[in-house]
């Protein structure tokens, strides 16, 4: 599942491409019909990402809400576009561009793709913990239900609810980085702790946005064992379940924690 930085990056995309201009919107699908109809034709003031929820604003209040989910993915055409290839649920043709030629975008296999109102994207905002990647989040948010829980931190920075936009990648890395265990309660978690996770996830999620890509591993520790798969992040433990830690060699554990992968070093982060 794309984690929040995807989202931005998206988001910041769309902006450029799309605001400020007519937008025509269908679903060659059908399965998006009756809301593209409500926004078809109008102007897109404003694109935006809280956590990993992508939302179009348009001219007359209603937003088009968009949750990737597993297998959801925008392609980016320049006009003209073809004839849509596959299951679009939703088309974009933007009249109104700052890059040099005008696009479009197909997207397909989304989990969510729904008209809203402001008051329901508020509603979607008010549930979410605060985002790294949006201006004036607070942390403290996050830290007043961390602090009183006993779930493990490894499940609380998972929770969208305690915090917006990081996933499995971010998780594991972070608490690598910082060697805390993420069988540890919230409750035994430091404020200072947790101000350094906090921190670290905004200048992370900080690279991915601007490059496109997960960059965790610092420069001193990037040798050795190459990504765990070709086009995906070099990475301290996610995904190198038995292989030796990158800084220690001591092997590299998994479990799931949540129904999701879970990957740690023992003696990187010891119980």
């Amino acid at each position: 599942m794309p984690e929040g930085h995807t989202l931005h990056r998206l988001a910041r995309l769309h902006q450029r491409r799309f605001a400020g201009g007519v937008v025509r919107v269908s679903s060659p699908q059908g399965k998006f019909a009756a809301g593209a109809a409500r926004v078809d034709g109008q102007v897109l003031t404003r694109a935006e990402a809280y956590g990993k929820h992508l939302l179009h604003h348009y001219e007359s209040g209603l937003v088009v809400h968009v949750h990737l989910g597993l297998y959801g993915v925008f392609t980016e055409v320049p006009l003209p576009m073809g004839e849509p290839v596959g299951q679009v649920r939703m088309r974009l043709v933007g009249d109104a561009s700052a890059d040099d030629r005008l696009y479009g975008s197909d997207l397909r296999g989304p989990t969510a793709c729904e008209v809203y109102t402001r008051a329901e994207v508020t509603a979607l905002t008010e549930r979410l913990g605060p985002d790294p990647l949006r201006r004036g989040a607070d942390p403290d948010r996050a830290w007043r239900r961390i602090h009183r829980s006993r779930r493990p931190i490894g499940a609380l920075l998972m929770d969208q609810q305690v915090l917006a936009g990081v996933g499995n990648v971010y998780r594991a890395e972070v608490l690598f980085r910082h060697n805390i265990s993420p069988d540890r309660p919230g409750a035994l978690l430091s404020y200072e702790e947790w101000q350094a996770i906090w921190s670290d996830l905004v200048d992370l999620m900080k690279v991915g946005v601007r490059r496109g890509k997960i960059v965790v591993v610092r420069p001193e520790d990037d040798h050795g064992a190459p990504a765990y798969a070709k086009d995906k992040p070099r990475t301290y433990v996610y995904r190198r379940a038995g292989e030796p830690c990158r800084l220690c060699g001591a092997t590299v554990l998994h479990s799931v924690l949540d129904a999701r992968n879970l990957f740690w070093c023992p003696v990187c982060q010891p119980r």
